[in-house]
């Protein structure tokens, strides 16, 4: 995965229709290819699945509440200036008995639909995973209304793939004879299609799709996580029994309750753990990791080439975010080089993370004064970031906070979930950043005549002949307190 700076920047407007067994959804996306921000999301519960178990059809009422909702959605991508609209449709769609008579009637709304086979549905799946989590190695696995998707993923790639008619619609009546009558006939659809295989056993799990987050959703509430960030999201197998007794265990308003849980995904809980559960026991999965990114990614990212897929997409957003909201010509990779010295010593990963923190380092320069670090830490947590995990979002918005003057007091506690030692660390990013801002005034050319460097328990500010005036009482302020952060004594040298 490539950080250094993308040659392919261009900016465009794509939408993805998505004709689901549960609901119809439009995804307006507007960015950098390679990391697109969604601008406009709509979904509209049409329920085109539910007819299928009655007499394999759709329902009319459900045929017309989904073709309602995509003549809006063709009339308002049209005048959202949308240059690509990729419209598919998935099982519902693809099992019933009059599929083509529902597709003939979306095209009079001046839409084309691809229906989509079990294979390339989760292939989509695969390849959202790694659109948004490019080293992910084991099965991203897709629950819709109709089917499940398996795909195998790694080395950037999508695998052994295959569709099961095992969806959350179809998921009570197989349940019906008790779970281990369930959990048998799961077994027997998967080895009925060679899975899981050779080399698929003992993989960890990508969870796609509504449900799956939904059971996310119920983990955080009962783990009381500090920080309610469902994407990249880690299940270790023993989450497994907490979910699927809570899942029993409380009323469907309770879960309800839940913020963010929507009535159909409350209502599908218990059927959902109980699959997972089921898949976990016969694929002997050791963990499992929730990914926002999915179908509708992983259709878009199919169509880049290997060149903007080779982008890293954590960097390609940042620095695409810090170029809309820069005072200046933005300069974040200029001040990544320039704190370097500083964290000479530190993990690849991290440095990743500082980079991202250094293309973000004007972000938040709109906001009140008074409330920029808090600006800059609701940046790095909850930004629509992909390939970071929840660790690599703390670091992230510990280093802006600090960057934007926040006291150190008041960084919201984030428990176990990143060691003290690492988020010093993004303090000390954070500080440097700041040394930078303040000594350049958040322009570029004066970074190319001054440097920092650690030596001999100094901290050493240096500025070239010509720059000397640069210096002043706000920059030294700022020079101190970065050299406390690593218990070093500052010094300015004037070359």
């Amino acid at each position: 995965m490539k950080t250094q700076r993308p040659t392919k920047q261009a900016v465009h407007r794509s939408a993805v229709i998505d004709i689901g067994s549960n609901s119809v959804r439009i995804v307006v996306y507007e960015g950098p290819a390679r990391a697109p921000a969604v601008i406009f999301n709509e979904k509209v519960a049409a329920g085109l699945g539910r007819g299928l178990a009655v007499d394999g059809r759709i329902a009319v009422e459900d045929a017309e509440r989904g073709l309602v909702a995509l003549r809006r959605y063709a009339l308002l991508a049209k005048h959202m200036d949308v240059m690509d609209v990729q419209c598919v449709a998935t099982a519902a769609v693809r099992d019933a008995a009059n599929g083509p008579e529902f597709i003939a009637a979306a095209a009079e709304a001046g839409l084309e639909i691809r229906l989509l086979s079990g294979e390339e549905e989760a292939e989509a799946a695969g390849y959202g995973v790694l659109a948004a989590i490019p080293d992910a190695h084991g099965i991203a696995v897709d629950l819709g209304g109709g089917s499940l998707e398996l795909a195998e993923v790694s080395d950037g790639k999508v695998g052994r793939r295959a569709s099961f008619p095992l969806g959350v619609l179809r998921l009570p009546a197989l349940r019906a004879d008790g779970e281990q009558a369930f959990e048998r006939a799961i077994r027997k659809m998967l080895r009925d299609a060679d899975w899981p295989g050779k080399g698929l056993t003992g993989l960890p799990l990508y969870l796609v799709g509504g449900s799956w987050r939904a059971l996310s959703r119920l983990d955080l509430e009962l783990t009381r996580d500090p920080l309610a960030v469902l994407d990249q999201h880690n299940l270790p197998r023993s989450a497994l029994r907490r979910l699927v007794r809570a899942s029993k265990r409380l009323s469907f308003e309770e879960l309800r309750a839940i913020p963010g849980m929507a009535s159909n995904r409350a209502a599908a809980l218990p059927d959902a753990a109980a699959l997972l559960a089921a898949l976990v026991n016969i694929l002997d999965v050791p963990e499992m990791t929730v990914s926002s990114s999915g179908l509708r990614e992983g259709l878009l990212y199919q169509a880049l080439d290997a060149e903007t897929r080779a982008q890293d997409p954590l960097i390609v957003a940042a620095e695409f975010e810090g170029r809309r909201l820069a005072r200046f010509a933005p300069h974040g990779r200029a001040i990544a080089e320039w704190i370097a010295p500083l964290f000479a010593d530190e993990a690849p990963a991290d440095s990743r993370v500082r980079l991202a923190a250094s293309l973000l380092s004007d972000v938040a320069w709109s906001a009140n004064p008074d409330f920029r670090a808090e600006r800059g830490t609701e940046i790095g947590l909850h930004g629509n970031w992909r390939s970071i995990d929840i660790p690599g979002r703390i670091l992230l918005a510990r280093a802006l906070y600090a960057g934007f003057g926040g006291a150190d007091a008041e960084f919201p506690a984030m428990g176990t979930l990143v060691s003290p030692e690492r988020l010093a660390r993004a303090r000390q990013w954070g500080l440097a950043i700041r040394l930078a801002q303040r000594l350049t005034g958040g322009v570029e050319a004066p970074l190319k005549a001054s440097g920092v460097a650690l030596v001999d328990g100094k901290l050493r500010l240096c500025l070239a002949t010509g720059w000397h005036q640069l210096a002043g009482e706000s920059v030294e302020r700022r020079l101190r307190v970065l050299a406390q952060s690593f218990d070093a004594k500052p010094e300015l040298v004037l070359l």
